[in-house]
């Protein structure tokens, strides 16, 4: 799992491996060391539900993702285009929570056939 960070928004990339566990309905889970007293633990889930969900601690966050639009997406790899949620923050602008699948890696798990040399 992949976190990146840009103003008020938050984009979280799996891969197909990582797909093929929330599609089970178990989480997905990241963790960054970044010094001895600084960690970061992100549990990426999907659950059913009709709406996202951004929820946790400054240290161990947790994201819910509605599984029906999972599953939905799931069904249209590979493709660039992922899922874009408005959540609002509390205060001033919403967070925009993209997720997609990497396509890379969609195309290789799906096509095995175009990638061998």
């Amino acid at each position: 799992m992949k976190l990146q960070i840009e103003g008020q928004s938050l984009r979280v990339r799996v891969n197909e491996d990582e797909l093929a566990v929330l599609l089970g309905e178990r989480p997905v889970v990241g963790r960054t060391r970044f010094t001895l007293q600084m960690s970061l633990s992100c549990t990426l889930q999907a659950v059913p539900s009709n709406a996202a969900r951004f929820d946790g601690q400054p240290d161990a966050w947790t994201i819910d993702l509605p599984l029906d639009d999972v599953r939905a997406h799931a069904a249209r790899l590979p493709t660039r285009e992922g899922l874009s949620f408005q959540l609002e923050s509390g205060e001033g602008a919403p967070l925009e929570l993209r997720f997609d699948v990497d396509v890379r890696d969609s195309v290789k798990h799906r096509y095995p056939d175009k990638h061998r040399l």
